[in-house]
């Protein structure tokens, strides 16, 4: 098993970055395109809300105009997030973004999955909030190509208008119409100095780990507390029988023994930042530990902290059920602040 924790953070990225697509897919799948949508436009515009004005003055672009300061907010911050966006600036009232693939959103073959609906409900859950935010009702965005539509990717622009824009207009669609030339010399960074390996791999994890934060508890606002834990419930866990194979080579876990298995789940806790602690009196049939910190519901509290829990524990069973041996997973909470794992040996179906 590695003791880089480096390894362990780009796990839990990967781990997450899987169940959201997976959740995606499933809410699509079995609650259609009209769901989606409005699941997408309340996440991104909790994200938006959450992040975008604290994050833009982190990223030094309070001085920038306001349509070039977006564009390159989205890149940085995506870049940060591991997702590559291009910049194109035409003037200071008109600065184009470009994301490139692979998606980060819909990596790999979910990109044939899920409905034209998800970006058009990110587009106006953050994107024509920008020029809100920014107090600029001038500022909209302009969208020229979708990714599941086929053409050439997520790309479009701010632009800031010469009159002030209605509701309906802070989002507007212009198929058809090109980016300028790419310009690698113009392109923004986040400062080398402030951004090393370890801390983009953190930002990694929580760009990924925040979307399924905020995210169960907007889609429970669209279908209610019960279907949502039920079907983010079977999604977590059959992400967790899928990856746990690839986060297991990640971290140089072995598909063997109860302790192998706690072993990885406690590695894998590490990638959270979390305190771990290994429990005595361990056989053969039975492992266990501490996790305290719980990052996971962190700042979260009562029924959005329980919603999201209930649901996460399903992700590591999947982990833990995913092994040749026959296991199974228990998990008690003892507070706000501290879980109990037990891996156990199991010979009966349960």
């Amino acid at each position: 098993m590695t003791d880089n924790p480096v390894t362990a953070i780009k796990a839990q990225a990967q781990m997450h970055h899987a169940y959201l697509l997976g959740l995606q897919l499933m809410i699509s799948t079995r609650k259609g395109p009209d769901v989606m949508e409005e699941w997408m436009f309340r996440l991104f515009r909790r994200q938006h809300l959450d992040k975008f004005l604290s994050s833009f003055e982190k990223l030094g672009l309070s001085h920038e105009p306001d349509a070039v300061a977006c564009a390159k907010y989205h890149v940085l911050s995506n870049a940060i997030g591991g997702v590559p966006v291009e910049y194109m600036a035409e003037s200071d009232k008109k600065a184009w973004v470009r994301f490139r693939y692979p998606r980060w959103m819909y990596h790999g073959a979910t990109i044939c999955g899920v409905p034209v609906g998800v970006s058009r409900g990110f587009l106006r859950g953050w994107y024509a909030h920008n020029g809100v935010s920014l107090k600029n009702p001038r500022l909209g965005y302009v969208c020229v190509s979708e990714d599941m539509t086929g053409e050439f990717g997520f790309c479009g622009y701010f632009k800031e208008y010469d009159h002030d824009l209605s509701d309906e207009e802070r989002l507007q669609f212009a198929k058809g119409e090109l980016p300028p030339p790419y310009n690698p010399d113009d392109q923004p960074a986040p400062p080398a100095s402030e951004w090393n390996g370890e801390r983009l791999e953190k930002a990694n994890r929580n760009y990924a780990m925040d979307y399924i934060r905020n995210g169960l508890n907007e889609l429970a606002d669209v279908i209610g507390r019960q279907e949502t834990q039920e079907l983010a419930s079977l999604a977590a866990r059959l992400i967790g029988l899928q990856y746990y194979p690839e986060t297991a080579a990640t971290i140089g876990a072995t598909d063997g023994t109860v302790q192998q298995a706690a072993d990885y789940l406690m590695t894998m806790m590490t990638g959270m930042g979390d305190g771990i602690t290994p429990l005595p009196g361990n056989s053969n049939l039975e492992a266990g530990f501490e996790q305290t910190g719980l990052r996971i519901i962190r700042g979260l509290e009562g029924a959005e902290r329980d919603l999201l829990l209930a649901c996460w524990k399903e992700l590591w069973l999947g982990t833990i059920r995913s092994h040749r041996t026959m296991m199974t997973l228990e998990m008690q909470q003892i507070n706000e602040e501290k879980i109990v794992w037990t891996v156990k040996e199991i010979h009966d179906q349960q």
